[in-house]
């Protein structure tokens, strides 16, 4: 600890002396001067061009200059260090992680680049890991229900990756190379230019590393070698002055080194859109987008060679839309769109290909009755081949009462679809003692197949269940903000509520003669997700920012918490050996879930050198994995509470004769480790791999 103490010590010290040397070495004219940054704009809350500071919705804007001073390479990274957003642990170990936001789980959060979606959720978390961060302009993170304009997935919120446009005439890029521990090494070259009525933009990134051993004392490594590499070319074309063309895509290819196993992936991306001014007021967007995500994954045993387990995995989406965007006045502005999607998959676990359709429209209008009063109306209706229609409202508005201080609020519903595996997944676990899992549309047909083998010992459910169709889960989220602004200083302070219904969840259908059971799913559980997310931001000279946030949560399953509450939930407690009655105090909530979170950040500048330095640090108080005891619910009794931790993350940059800079930096200053709470009794396994440094050289041109 004293180790860790004088490490910060040093970083603050040297921040200060950085400060005095800046100041004395400053024109005098320039101290007096604070000078003041546009308005950062955002696109993904509204589908149109807005500032962030007059957005009426929670909203999470990070931008290049801080994407850059960080050193991070990968999107996971910089998600980590935000409000309200937090990357958890998967309950198995090793089981990867996914992105959490306001208590939601991954599979109910939108990813998009440039406006469309990805896809590549095999089992529902998708893979943040995978997106470079190099041509990144901006990432903007939207908050609770946005199923009004963006549909299924979009149940819990929207990650938007905004790629950076060309604006120079001559050809200028940049090519980084960054080192750092377990040998990660990764390297990326940028080149953009804007011609005339063309731009260009090609983007190429590689990264390797050795992995990392979270389980020291089992045989073989927990993240093994991999290497990947990502191919980005995006092309703008001003055809007139009334139309212009962008055009992108992207290839994403991993490959793991599990040999004699094989584990590649592959993710290729295309987008054509189309603009077109029609009027001076009104616009029409025409966009083609398709997408195919690939997985072989296959599971050989090292000894015989025998072939375990085939999980592969190929996806893919074709969708056009077209958008109409009229403006009335600078501040009335209505937005419809319409839109087609084709999903097809082919995955080595199902007992067939698969399909699904869906038409979809959705329209906007977002205004000002009053010249401090902004509410945005909108509606979204789905129309799918494999569940029921769904239309998902939302309203949100503003209220400045005065330069310094405004009210805002938002009400959406939210949604999302049944997925592929919920419906039509097909798998028996051979080398996992034979259990079965059945999607809703095979289960019968499973169930019926084991019967004539006589691999039924008892049927759990009433047959007449088998084959009922699963309903959409859906949301309704409110969240109310307060914004207060005085001269350096900011804050924003938000409280929110998501209350789910009919989230799908597994259940046993039967029982096999071999002890094992077979598996299904079923809509069954209400939750709800709450509380409080509070951003401080203050700037108290022109070349320092400081910044903290901080998120009270509070997540239940509502009838799990009814159980509690009418005193028909027992555990044992370890101490006394005793069976005791669950009060509601006892019941912590959803599994993976922390109730306080925050960060607190430090970005300061010394133009006169040409160098930076920031430190950054995020807690998470202690989340529990899974239950334990067998009551179905995680409680104070359960022993999977994996403690509360915190990252210190620190990177120091430097500037030479312009075009070069080199950055030196720490993630995970203090070493945390941590101890996995489901690790078997003599066997650790740890949480994270440690302290990881890093040195990245930078050349632009």
């Amino acid at each position: 600890m004293n180790l860790n103490k004088c490490r910060l010590s040093l970083f603050l010290s040297l921040i200060a002396c950085l400060h005095v040397i800046g100041q004395e070495n400053s024109p005098s004219q320039k101290d007096s001067i604070l000078t003041e940054n546009l308005d950062e704009v955002v696109v993904t809350a509204t589908r149109t061009i807005r500032q962030l500071s007059s957005l009426p919705l929670p909203v999470t804007l990070i931008a290049k200059k801080q994407l850059q001073q960080t050193g991070f390479t990968r999107l996971n990274e910089i998600l980590n260090e935000q409000t309200g957003i937090i990357m958890t642990p998967d309950a198995t170990i090793g089981g990867g992680e996914g992105v959490q936001i306001q208590g939601i789980a991954s599979d109910y959060v939108l990813v998009l680049i440039d406006g469309v979606p990805v896809v590549g959720r095999s089992s529902g978390n998708l893979d943040l890991s995978r997106f470079a961060i190099g041509n990144i302009k901006q990432v903007e993170v939207v908050k609770g229900p946005s199923s009004s304009l963006f549909g299924s997935e979009a149940l819990g919120g929207v990650i938007n990756i905004i790629t950076e446009k060309p604006s120079s005439e001559k050809i200028n890029g940049q090519v980084s190379h960054r080192m750092a521990s377990f040998n990660n090494q990764n390297t990326n070259l940028t080149i953009n230019q804007k011609w005339k009525k063309l731009g260009y933009s090609l983007f190429a990134d590689r990264l390797s590393t050795d992995g990392y051993d979270l389980a020291p004392t089992q045989e073989g490594q927990t993240i093994n070698p991999f290497y990947n590499y990502t191919l980005n070319g995006r092309l703008y074309v001003d055809v007139s002055d009334t139309w212009n063309v962008f055009a992108s895509g992207r290839y994403f290819y991993q490959e793991f080194d599990v040999a004699p196993s094989t584990s590649e992936e592959q993710d290729l991306n295309l987008h054509l859109k189309v603009n077109h001014k029609a009027t001076s007021k009104s616009q029409l967007q025409y966009e083609l987008y398709y997408t195919n995500y690939v997985t072989d994954e296959k599971s050989i045993d090292p000894i015989d060679n025998e072939l375990l387990i085939a999980n592969d995995f190929d996806q893919r989406l074709f969708r056009p839309e077209i958008r109409f965007n009229h403006t009335f006045s600078p501040q009335n502005i209505l937005t419809i769109g319409a839109g087609y999607n084709f999903e097809h998959l082919e995955r080595s676990l199902f007992a067939g290909d698969v399909t699904f359709e869906s038409q979809y429209l959705y329209s906007q209008f977002d205004f000002k009755p009053l010249d401090d009063f902004n509410i945005i109306i909108g509606a979204r209706f789905d129309n799918h081949s494999e569940y029921h229609s769904q239309l998902s409202p939302k309203i949100s508005g503003r209220y400045d009462l005065s330069p310094n201080f405004a009210i805002k609020g938002s009400v959406g519903s939210g949604f999302k679809a049944p997925d592929f595996r919920q419906l039509y997944l097909d798998f028996t676990n051979a080398a996992g003692g034979g259990y079965s899992v059945f999607g809703k549309e095979v289960e019968q047909a499973g169930i019926e197949r084991l019967q004539e083998n006589d691999e039924i010992a008892t049927l759990q459910v009433d047959a007449s269940e088998l084959g009922e169709p699963l309903d959409a889960e859906s949301s309704i989220g409110y969240n109310l903000g307060f914004v207060v602004k005085k001269g350096k200083l900011s804050t924003e302070l938000n409280f929110f509520r998501n209350d789910f219904k009919n989230l799908i969840d597994t259940r046993i259908l039967a029982s096999k003669t071999n002890g094992q059971n077979v598996f299904g799913y079923i809509n069954r559980d209400r939750v709800y997700t709450q509380g409080l997310e509070m951003d401080i931001r203050y700037k108290p000279w022109k070349d320092l920012n400081l910044s903290a946030g901080y998120q009270l949560l509070y997540a239940y399953d509502k009838d799990k918490r009814e159980a509690v509450k009418n005193g028909e939930v027992f555990a044992r407690d370890p101490e006394t050996l005793q069976t005791v009655r669950l009060s509601t105090s006892d019941y912590f909530g959803l599994e993976n879930r922390s109730r306080h979170t925050l960060n607190a950040k430090i970005f300061y500048e010394v133009p006169e050198w040409d160098a930076n330095a920031n430190i950054r640090v995020t807690y998470r108080s202690q989340f529990g994995l899974t239950d334990q005891n067998g009551n179905d619910l995680l409680d104070v009794y359960d022993g999977t509470f994996a403690k509360g931790y915190a990252l210190v993350n620190l990177t120091f940059g430097k500037t030479f004769f312009e075009h070069y800079q080199l950055q030196l930096g720490a993630n995970n200053l203090l070493d945390f480790k941590g101890n996995n709470p489901l690790a078997t009794q003599d066997n650790e396994v740890l949480l994270n791999p440690g302290i990881q440094l890093f040195t990245k050289i930078n050349i632009q041109f």
